[in-house]
């Protein structure tokens, strides 16, 4: 049997409803590299008759919250040192003033990110956290989410590997939470690599924190980070992780596929960014692997090309924010979401606004949050059209 009857027999089994092996995986990938087609296809059609022709995006508000980091990555321009002009340290009354205006900007979604737990590397940040009269950085973003949520938005925080109490505090005002695996391989980790300096990154406390979740009842984004020095192989291995602890939890409720983008004043600032094709077979066999799940790419980081992404099986550009910049990425804007919206109609696609959480997973949440969310919530489970236009 030739290679390329094999993949598509693979393929086909796929659509027939039927799991794949993480040796077919392999299979495919190494496959579609003369050919990427019949993937390319495949991921389509599942995206299709799972998510049908809707895209969506959340509308949000990035609260830069802290960055000051533990952790040092070799791609990372988002941690600050003290002194320096991009270090951002909102205070309460930081954190209330965003809130409003982003209230009358419609924002849907409060996005709280941080540094990882900057208050055990550096005074600046234990400082900070007492003058505002708290003792941790998780404790603070507990109690930042609540100012949100009475302003009428809806909080998702990424703050790195909180732990399993940190966590059940904040599904209290959170209906969502995020922690990007990005990868699954300790080898990433190893000297000269790009998390040696950052143990927060490694896979198992990473893992532990989407077993965490899971266990809590959390839904949760995660996802990987594709070009950072990984192998075809370990990228298959990450997204089968993930798989696992869905399969197990069924909390995981987007995965975000990341290209690298090289970044000046960072070890890896020569490093060549992703190749779009080879990025675009990625995407295309997560959807193979993982039929039903809620694929994301980054608009911003794909400027020129993003919208070709809805042909190789995504249904979902994440966070877009008409106030705040990507402070993650700040090199790349956001796309404005009426140009997202018409780039979308002209692939045969309807653009939706969705909470921070997902309408299928809504049942996750909290019920005084979705009460909250019922003041602007369709009969889809979606933001009213009419509230986020």
């Amino acid at each position: 049997m030739s290679n390329l009857v094999l993949n598509c027999e693979i393929l086909n089994h796929v659509l027939e409803g039927k799991k794949i092996t993480i040796e077919d995986a392999k299979e495919i990938f190494n496959i579609s590299k003369h050919n990427p087609t019949e993937l390319f296809n495949t991921a389509q059609t599942l995206r299709t008759n799972n998510k049908k022709n809707i895209v969506t995006f959340s509308k949000k508000v990035f609260f830069n919250v802290v960055n000051l980091c533990k952790d040092i990555c070799s791609y990372c321009t988002y941690k600050a040192e003290p002194g320096e002009s991009k270090l951002s340290m909102m205070n309460k009354d930081d954190i209330l003033q965003l809130a409003q205006i982003a209230k009358k900007y419609r924002c849907v979604e409060a996005l709280f990110v941080t540094g990882e737990r900057p208050e055990e590397r550096y005074d600046d940040a234990r400082k900070w956290l007492k003058n505002n009269g708290f003792s941790s950085t998780a404790e603070y973003l507990a109690y930042c989410s609540e100012i949100a949520l009475e302003n009428g938005l809806f909080p998702h925080t990424n703050a790195g590997n909180l732990t399993k109490d940190e966590m059940k505090e904040l599904r209290k005002t959170n209906p969502s939470m995020g922690l990007m695996l990005e990868n699954s391989s300790e080898r990433l980790a190893e000297k000269n690599m790009p998390h040696h300096f950052a143990p927060s990154k490694k896979p198992e406390a990473r893992l532990r924190v989407l077993e965490n979740a899971g266990e809590l009842g959390i839904p949760m984004t995660t996802g990987i980070l594709v070009g950072i020095g990984e192998t075809e192989n370990e990228i298959i291995e990450s997204i089968f992780a993930i798989k696992k602890i869905h399969e197990r939890f069924g909390n995981i409720q987007e995965v975000i596929l990341q290209n690298f983008q090289p970044k000046d004043d960072t070890i890896m600032s020569d490093s060549p960014p992703v190749d779009e094709n080879y990025f675009k077979r990625i995407v295309a066999l997560t959807r193979v692997i993982m039929p039903d799940m809620n694929i994301q790419i980054p608009p911003n980081l794909s400027p020129m090309s993003y919208q070709s992404f809805l042909s190789v099986g995504i249904n979902d550009w994440g966070g877009i924010s008409p106030l705040t910049p990507d402070y993650v990425n700040p090199e790349f804007l956001w796309p404005r979401i009426q140009n997202v919206e018409e780039n979308c109609q002209k692939e045969g696609f309807e653009l939706r606004a969705r909470f921070p959480v997902y309408p299928e997973f809504l049942s996750f949440v909290d019920s005084k949050i979705r009460d909250k969310m019922s003041e602007i919530q369709d009969c889809e489970g979606f933001v009213k059209r009419e509230y986020w236009k």
